[in-house]
């Protein structure tokens, strides 16, 4: 009789889980109604936590009735998922009040480290739209989910729509400051024995820029198409040069190459192309390249491990060939490309730092 009762619970445990997973969109759009209304910024700015009425007083004025019923729902359900707190007033009104977390303080626009503008753009219907694609891709193969759902792929699609655009540009730039902080917090003497370091991929050059600033001994070197470069700002200690990355002899020589989410864009024959035009432009000795991306752990159970097999699923949704790679994946992929040693580096971070040497 116990047996059946174990057997039971756990169905019932397999029911609840489906349920959970089916309607997992919502905590998504729980999340993105916050950030879009700014509530962690009203809360925040009032420097205490707030009740239903106060945070609906400091809605814009294209809201003059606002549903605090509606939004107290909203909130009940972030509260639950630890976006918010919420406490009793201890007066005699009977109010709650909310205040912010570890995570809502992710949520601020006017943050420094800020992964607001990646929520907005990453719960956005246009981009949402090829997640539905995902049956197709599997018994069709062929372009990404992107290009099925939109009939072009992504960077054709952000040409012809500016609007589009500046939402992947604005997630993107949030997202490469908080790397870079947990680079160089996290990279320990990684760039203390380079006197020379380009950034292939490196689009306008903010990253090598952060890397000289700190360590001003190095000459950084930004290598981009030359339509990206051509609008590249001035940075003291950095050069910038343009070029294709897939055409051979065009990385200029260094003593190490920094490349940061350029590899989960392409596909392993275009990663080993890349790697090896890399392998040429460094000594072989002294030389190393350093790989800023996701290092999957599918049965990990580190805080970042269970995002990153969902990053991989956001390639299938957005990129052309890309993909996250686990570490036997990385390894096969850098001694095809002639690097046959190299060392993973944890960085408080979803990415991790691959060093890979040529000897």
């Amino acid at each position: 009789m116990e047996a059946v009762t174990e057997l039971d619970e756990a169905s019932l445990r397999g029911q609840a889980d489906v349920w959970k997973y089916m309607l997992g969109f919502a905590d998504s759009m729980a999340l993105r109604c916050a950030v879009e209304l700014r509530i962690p910024d009203i809360i925040h700015s009032h420097g205490h936590a707030l009740t239903l009425s106060e945070i609906a007083c400091s809605f814009d004025s294209a809201s003059p009735s606002p549903d605090t019923t509606c939004l107290s729902r909203i909130m009940r359900l972030l509260v639950r998922r630890n976006i918010f707190t919420a406490h009793p007033d201890g007066g005699d009104s009977g109010e709650t009040l909310y205040g912010l977390t570890y995570s809502s303080r992710w949520l601020l626009h006017d943050s420094e480290f800020t992964l607001a503008p990646m929520v907005l753009m990453e719960t956005n219907p246009t981009l949402m739209e090829p997640w539905q694609c995902f049956s197709q891709c599997v018994k069709q193969g062929g372009p990404c989910a992107f290009e099925k759902a939109h009939g072009r792929n992504i960077w054709q699609f952000f040409a012809e729509k500016p609007e589009f655009n500046r939402l992947f540009n604005d997630g993107m730039s949030c997202t490469a400051k908080i790397t870079m902080k947990a680079i160089l917090t996290g990279y320990k003497g990684g760039f203390e024995d380079v006197a020379t370091l380009v950034d292939v991929g490196g689009g306008t050059g903010s990253a090598v820029a952060e890397i000289v600033k700190l360590y001003p001994s190095i000459k950084g070197i930004n290598f981009d198409l030359p339509h990206v470069v051509a609008i590249a700002p001035v940075y003291p200690g950095v050069s910038h040069v343009g070029g294709d990355m897939f055409d051979e002899g065009n990385i200029p020589n260094t003593d190490a190459i920094f490349m940061k989410w350029i590899m989960h864009d392409w596909s392993d024959n275009d990663c080993v192309k890349i790697l090896k035009n890399c392998r040429k432009a460094i000594p072989e000795r002294s030389g190393k390249v350093i790989i800023v991306d996701v290092v999957l752990e599918p049965n990990g159970d580190d805080m970042f491990d269970d995002t990153g097999l969902v990053f991989d699923l956001l390639m299938i949704a957005h990129a052309s060939g890309g993909k996250e790679r686990t570490e036997s994946e990385w390894k096969k992929m850098l001694e095809q490309a002639g690097f046959p040693r190299y060392k993973i580096i944890k960085i408080p971070a979803l990415s991790s730092i691959i060093e890979a040497y040529p000897v």
